[in-house]
Formats: structure tokens, C-alpha cells, sequence
């Protein structure tokens, strides 16, 4: 989701709204490069949001913006029948806003524990975290589900924590994505637009008109 079908690195956003921006920041650039695992990650990031408000995710809401091509690529996809997930390291209560906006048939996030009372988060994640483990695992799980083969599965990331996900997919993306990921991807997309993913499928320009 961050960076590759939004603009934005949410808990970045979340965190110069607390005024903790530079700290996670540079957490988030080491787990982006693999300088770091993103478990190890988050929990740091996520323990310096503790005491945040929980209408921040309204916030942060306000301030997406949707990458360039993102609508229409999904809107051609689902037209041609393929199933749609954003599976993000990032947070459900935005997950589920993308994936309402761009008509997904799945979100998957991580969820942030808050206190009732207060109204603010705790600093804690609940459940299981979105690894690069659980991410290639969701996309193992939604091929059998749909009885789609894994050839015929296509995994877009930009981060390390997408690895592993996108080694499993028969066809892998690298969308303006760290130099450790352009490595590894089949295919690679240094252009502000996500429709370019589409050549990589074999579409022609005027199926897209």
C-alpha cells in the first residue's frame, strides 16, 4: 500500500502528526532498504505513536493521496476479472479506506491496539504482524482460495518487507522501488504511474481508451 498504491508512508504521516516524524522516519527508511527486519521495525515505530489519539487515522485519511494510474489500472483489472488484495505492512483502518476507494477485493494490515477510555493508542500492535513472511503466506492463501496458479499471480511491492512476497507471485514488480528490490523483481517500474504495469501483462495502449 505505502509508496507503491498511495504516495504516502502512513505511520510517517501518523508520526509528524505526534511530532516524532524523524525518528520513524529513519526506522522506516533501514526497514524499507533490509538494514533491519520489519518486526523489529514496527515495533520501534509503533511504541514511539503510544499515546496518540486515535482519530489520527482520520487525519491521516484526509491526507492520502491515491499514486497516479492507481484507479485505473484497478478499474481495468477488475474488468478483466482478476482478484485484487493490498496486503501492507501499514495499518487496517487505511487499508480498508484503499480498498474501498480503489474497489479491492481484499485488504490486509496490521492492527494498533488503543485504550477505550482514553481514546489513544497504546503503542502496541494487536494480532499477528504483516510480515514479509505473512505477506508471501496471504498470497499463497488467496492463489488456492481462487484457484488462481501462482504463475498467473502478480505481486507489485516496493520495499523489502516485499520480497518475499513478490518471490513467490509468477510475475513480480518493482514500482519506484529500493535498489535492493529492483535486484530481485522481474519486472521494474521507474515512472510516477502504476499503469505501466499493464505492459508487463501485455496490454496494449488502446485496451486501455
Amino acid at each position: 500500500m505505502d509508496s507503491t498504491l498511495i504516495q504516502q508512508e502512513v505511520i510517517d504521516e501518523m508520526a509528524k502528526i505526534v511530532g516524532v516524524g524523524q525518528q520513524v522516519s529513519e526506522i522506516t527508511e533501514s526497514a524499507m532498504r533490509g538494514q533491519i527486519d520489519f518486526k523489529t521495525s514496527l515495533k520501534k515505530r509503533v511504541a514511539l505513536l503510544s499515546g496518540a489519539p486515535t482519530s489520527i487515522f482520520d487525519e491521516v485519511r484526509s491526507q492520502i493521496e491515491l499514486s497516479k494510474g492507481a484507479k485505473d489500472l484497478c478499474s481495468y483489472l477488475k474488468s478483466k476479472g482478476c482478484i485484487l488484495a493490498v496486503v501492507s505492512g501499514g495499518f487496517l483502518p487505511l487499508a480498508n479506506y484503499v480498498k474501498s476507494e480503489l474497489n479491492l477485493d481484499y485488504a490486509f494490515a496490521n492492527q494498533l491496539a488503543s485504550d477505550i477510555q482514553s481514546s489513544t493508542l497504546t503503542g502496541e500492535t494487536l494480532g499477528e504482524v504483516v510480515t514479509a513472511e505473512k505477506k508471501a503466506l496471504i498470497l499463497q492463501e488467496l492463489a488456492v482460495k481462487h484457484d488462481i496458479p501462482l504463475r498467473n499471480v502478480v505481486a507489485v511491492g516496493d520495499g523489502a518487507n516485499d520480497l518475499l512476497m513478490m518471490d513467490v507471485a509468477g510475475l513480480s514488480i518493482a514500482f519506484n522501488a529500493k535498489p535492493k528490490v529492483q535486484e530481485k523483481a522481474i519486472g521494474c517500474i521507474n515512472r510516477p504511474s502504476l499503469l505501466n504495469v499493464t505492459f508487463f501483462l501485455g496490454v496494449k495502449n488502446s485496451e486501455l481508451v
